[in-house]
């Protein structure tokens, strides 16, 4: 082989390695990934569905061992995205959801990286969304500001921002439930607008049952978007579409957009040429 390749011959080696972007392997940085710790400190069980174990105590274990190896990485870790089901809805009837968050946080503070947190349905199976909104799940406070650029900041009626961990990369956590029957006071308008959706579509005396459902996502732990919140997400990638900015959307869902009611976020998606999927939690430049 030639000893100095040219150019050509260069990117083309590079677009090979997996993980890397637009054939250039050198990370610009870091960053790890958990989800559905679903900590209780219970006996292992099943899921909901008894088609899975679930080990509840020994998942605080997993999550140690996730953090020690973090805290270990030769490359600095930016962050951390925690995906949601912190803890196991379990916690709730055994009145211990405060308790078991706590000892899951307790872990968290060891870790050398700031965590952003999303929510999923086993966060409302134990908290209302005013409790989430004003606990240490709460990672808002992260998020970033365009101030020229109004449009891009978000309401406090849904749970979701972006923020920038490095330039020309931008990371978007959407709120999943922001309609949803889980987490909202049963009296309010949002509550019964999405309980008459869910019943219009689900006829199952079991709410969370999809059987005999032309559209199984209609579940009540399953949840969607508001309008207000897509408008949001469609002007923040407006804005990263216009200055070349790579994006990542963070949800509780993640690629699996058949558990989400108003599918249409799919169009938004499709439409915007800055979504990408990266294979690896090292972005390279």
């Amino acid at each position: 082989m030639d000893k100095n390749p040219n150019s050509e011959a260069i990117d083309e080696i590079s677009e090979s390695i997996p993980g890397t972007i637009d054939g250039i392997s050198e990370p610009c940085f870091s960053f790890g990934v958990i989800s559905d710790i679903q900590y209780a400190d219970l006996e292992d069980g099943y899921n909901f569905l008894r088609t899975k174990m679930r080990y509840y105590r020994y998942s605080l274990r997993h999550l140690q061992g996730a953090i020690e190896e973090w805290n270990e990485e030769s490359n600095h870790l930016f962050f951390v995205l925690q995906l949601g089901d912190i803890i196991d809805g379990f916690n709730a009837q055994y009145k211990a959801s405060e308790e078991s968050l706590k000892n899951v946080l307790k872990e968290f503070k060891k870790l050398r990286a700031p965590v952003h947190h999303t929510w999923g349905n086993h966060e409302f199976y134990n908290f209302s969304r005013h409790y989430l909104r004003n606990s240490k799940l709460n990672t808002k406070f992260l998020g970033d500001q365009i101030a020229h650029c109004p449009e891009t900041i978000p309401s406090e009626n849904y749970y979701a921002y972006h923020f920038v961990p490095f330039p020309k990369f931008r990371f978007i956590l959407l709120d999943a439930y922001d309609l949803s029957v889980l987490g909202i006071d049963q009296s309010s308008p949002k509550y019964q607008d999405c309980m008459k959706m869910l019943k219009e579509k689900n006829p199952n005396k079991e709410l969370n049952s999809p059987q005999g459902l032309s559209e199984p996502q209609f579940v009540q732990y399953n949840g969607g978007f508001s309008q207000d919140q897509l408008n949001w997400f469609n002007a923040v990638l407006t804005f990263s579409d216009t200055n070349q900015e790579k994006v990542v959307v963070v949800d509780f869902f993640g690629k699996s957009k058949k558990d989400i009611w108003n599918a249409y976020i799919n169009r938004i998606l499709w439409l915007k040429g800055t979504i990408r999927n990266f294979p690896s939690s090292s972005f390279g430049r």
